[in-house]
């Protein structure tokens, strides 16, 4: 094959590579020329960020900060992703010692019997070591030595693997950290939950002695023949119906404390919590910041950054299997039939090959693996642009939450307090025959469910200032892993 053909070849392979890269490259600006609105619109001015403020300082319960602390050591799930971490990091030096020269010592011992009547046999009847005696027969063989085989890597084929590895790696990095946002926010909202429970238990126990004093007053007015049996049994029912109640409440204790320990990491065990918790706390106030620090805060968003620069590096290391690659092999040594003459500067022996190798012929799989590298590539864009989407989304819809429930809650506050007085009128005016036991009844009955409403709305408060910081990338441990420092390793 003269020189003409095959420059054609090669550029014929180029103009081919550069086609199938056309979508890639497009697809790749495309992602860096992304970009996410300039502000939230129901969000304030502000310039600080909640999602930069630590976990310790956002949640200020020490009840729920000892389980943070604890579950951030033994969550099972959490110290799986740790060891895939430990694993990726292992695979980056594996991938770096495929570029590095192999090199190993090597000894060995043979024997080997031919024939006389063979021409090696033939050959071997006389010996220049020693004129007139013929060679040992059985002729032993000694050898010891070093080899060394290095592929040349001139296309970059081995150092873009290792830096797509560590782009992974970094990856799973923040993977871990945005587990570790959810983790937290995960056991903040059961917490809250579990005061909310404690609540509602108590706000039980206080309507079943309202309504154990109303069944009272029906009994004595029926002594004095101003009420009836009818009423009484209603009383009666109103109040076994409550205390039934307070039993699916405990039920759901049990099991969003075991919710928690689960997280924590332990066998079920009490929850330690102060039991006015729920009606001292107040939902922390939230500063969003601009949404283009969600880039920088949201581990899941870094992580698929890093995803699509790995994927980036796979193309290059893909496209580098088209070309040449060039393996360098040294052998040195000593090697001798005699274990006495091993030492001797006759049998030393050294050798240098070189070799350079191309696809030319059946390419298919070469093709293949680097067209599914480009689809990757268009796949990670998307994945990349859709998590940008969806933290942006999630934010606003937490943002909107909050405005509408700290509203909500007002409103059913007042209720509330309303319908709390209309229990002690509804007795009184009971009492004097001014209005029927229905009335009494559906005024605690509404009443307790409105309480219930309030502990909901609460909770939902509570659960909606964990929302919108996890949103905002809060959470984790911002001390960032340089790339760099990870190859040099």
């Amino acid at each position: 094959m003269n020189k003409n053909k095959i420059y054609q070849y090669t550029g014929t392979a180029l103009i081919l590579l550069s086609l199938a890269a056309c979508k890639p490259i497009e697809i790749e600006q495309r992602a860096e020329n992304k970009t996410v609105p300039e502000k939230y619109a129901t969000a304030d001015d502000s310039t600080s960020n909640t999602g930069k403020m630590k976990w310790n300082e956002y949640f200020a319960d020490p009840n729920l900060q000892s389980l943070i602390n604890e579950a951030l050591k033994n969550n099972q799930e959490l110290n799986i992703v740790l060891e895939e971490i430990e694993i990726s990091k292992n695979e980056i030096k594996a991938r770096k010692g495929e570029y590095l020269p192999f090199v190993g010592l090597k000894a060995g011992a043979g024997m080997d019997k031919v024939s006389r009547y063979t021409n090696i046999g033939a050959m071997e009847a006389t010996t220049d070591i020693e004129p007139g005696k013929e060679m040992p027969d059985p002729l032993f063989d000694f050898a010891i030595g070093a080899q060394a085989k290095w592929e040349t890597d001139i296309w970059g084929k081995l150092h873009n693997a290792t830096k797509a590895q560590v782009q992974r790696y970094l990856a799973g990095v923040e993977g871990k950290n945005f587990m570790t946002t959810n983790l937290i926010a995960e056991i903040a909202d059961s917490y809250y939950e579990l005061l909310a429970l404690d609540n509602e238990l108590n706000i039980l126990q206080q309507n079943i002695k309202i309504q154990n004093n109303a069944l009272e007053v029906v009994k004595d007015l029926k002594k004095f023949a101003r009420s009836n049996e009818l009423a009484v049994q209603r009383f009666q029912a109103q109040v076994l119906k409550t205390q039934g109640m307070q039993y699916d409440i405990k039920q759901k204790i049990v099991e969003t404390e075991n919710r928690i320990n689960y997280l924590v990491g332990r066998f079920p065990q009490p929850i330690e919590r102060t039991s006015d918790a729920f009606e001292t706390i107040v939902p922390q106030h939230v500063s969003t910041g601009i949404p283009s620090e969600l880039l920088e805060n949201r581990p899941d968003i870094k992580q698929a950054e890093y995803e699509l620069a790995a994927s980036k590096l796979d193309i290059k290391s893909a496209k580098a299997r088209f070309y040449p690659s060039l393996d360098i092999a040294v052998g040195i040594g000593f090697q001798a039939f005699n274990p006495l003459y091993i030492i001797k500067p006759q049998s030393f022996l050294y050798s240098l090959a070189g070799e350079l190798t191309a696809p030319l012929i059946n390419r298919n799989a070469i093709k293949a693996a680097y067209y599914n590298a480009n689809a990757k590539q268009v796949q990670a864009v998307y994945h990349y642009e859709q998590t940008i989407l969806g933290a942006y989304i999630e934010v606003a819809n937490q943002l909107s939450k909050i405005h509408n429930l700290e509203s909500s809650f007002d409103i059913k506050t007042r209720e509330v307090n309303a319908l709390t007085k209309s229990i002690d009128i509804s007795n009184d005016l009971f009492k004097y025959a001014r209005a029927d036991y229905m009335e009494v009844l559906l005024t605690q009955r509404d009443a307790l469910e409105s309480r219930f409403e309030l502990v909901e709305k609460k909770v939902n408060q509570l659960k909606a200032s964990v929302a919108v910081y996890r949103a905002l990338g809060g959470g984790w441990d911002q001390n960032p892993v340089a790339s760099a420092d990870i190859i040099k390793k």
